[in-house]
């Protein structure tokens, strides 16, 4: 199987120890390319230089919703001119890791909102497909994108929304990244879900160091798990390893614009 793990967060301190032996792993189970996203303005440098020593990893910079209070007024700026900079560079193949957090009451929603339009009319700008978190936002993140539509769509990173709403992101371009969640047996209604959803939508993601899946539970979440991953989840589906494998690293080169594998 050739994996694309399209949501990592590999420039985190949990991997400083092991990173090197950690990839080599996750080469050998098969994932050739892993995305790298950055959260706040502090680790944009740390994770570019990452996926310069490495051969298979790719960037993205944005600011999460999570650290918004870290957030300040010119690093939306830093953002534009990073973007900029390294726009024709194959490195960079997205803006992210940004959105909607309506989990965390404490995060104000009108700053998260200015903040999350912001950064998709800069995708739209330097032409890059954009990575969203979505947590109990689906609605206000669907509305939103109807009003400023990505011109290259995006992921929506951990979907645990509905069919229906899988159907809403799905006309806007965007495919919906699955990864440690629905491989624990009492996610149910979200297992139901992943069985509908159309082959076509499908991306695989870790999110590791977080969302470790049901057969490595407790544990930092590795890149080197995707194979896993997706062998539950063409158990849920009735398919073949290798055809979800197949399916969704095309899915995925074709939203990046990489050589489909």
């Amino acid at each position: 199987m050739q994996l694309i793990d399209t949501h990592t967060h590999l420039d985190f301190p949990d991997f400083d120890a092991d990173r090197a032996e950690l990839l080599a792993r996750s080469r050998a189970a098969g994932v050739a390319k892993l995305v790298v996203l950055g959260v706040y303005q502090a680790n944009w440098q740390r994770l570019w230089d990452l996926v310069q020593q490495e051969d298979g990893l790719y960037a993205a910079f944005g600011l999460h919703p999570v650290y918004l209070e870290q957030h300040q007024p010119e690093h939306l700026a830093e953002l534009r001119d990073w973007l900029q900079r390294l726009a024709s560079h194959p490195r960079l193949c997205a803006v992210g890791e940004f959105g909607l957090d309506y989990f965390l009451e404490q995060l104000d929603r009108q700053r998260q909102q200015e903040l999350f339009e912001a950064q998709l009319m800069l995708a739209n700008e330097v032409e890059l497909p954009v990575l969203l978190h979505v947590r109990r936002a689906h609605a206000a993140t669907i509305a939103t994108l109807k009003r400023l539509r990505p011109r290259r769509g995006g992921i929506i990173h951990a979907f645990a929304g509905s069919v229906e709403e899988a159907r809403e992101y799905l006309k806007l371009g965007f495919k919906l990244g699955l990864g440690g969640a629905p491989t624990w047996p009492q996610a149910l209604r979200l297992r139901k879900v992943v069985a509908q959803l159309p082959l076509e939508a499908i991306v695989l993601e870790t999110d590791a160091p977080d969302m470790a899946p049901a057969m490595h539970p407790n544990q930092r979440n590795s890149p080197e798990y995707l194979a896993d991953i997706c062998r539950v989840l063409a158990e849920l589906r009735g398919i073949s390893p290798e055809e979800l494998a197949t399916a969704s690293s095309h899915n995925a080169a074709e939203l990046f614009g990489w050589p489909t594998p």
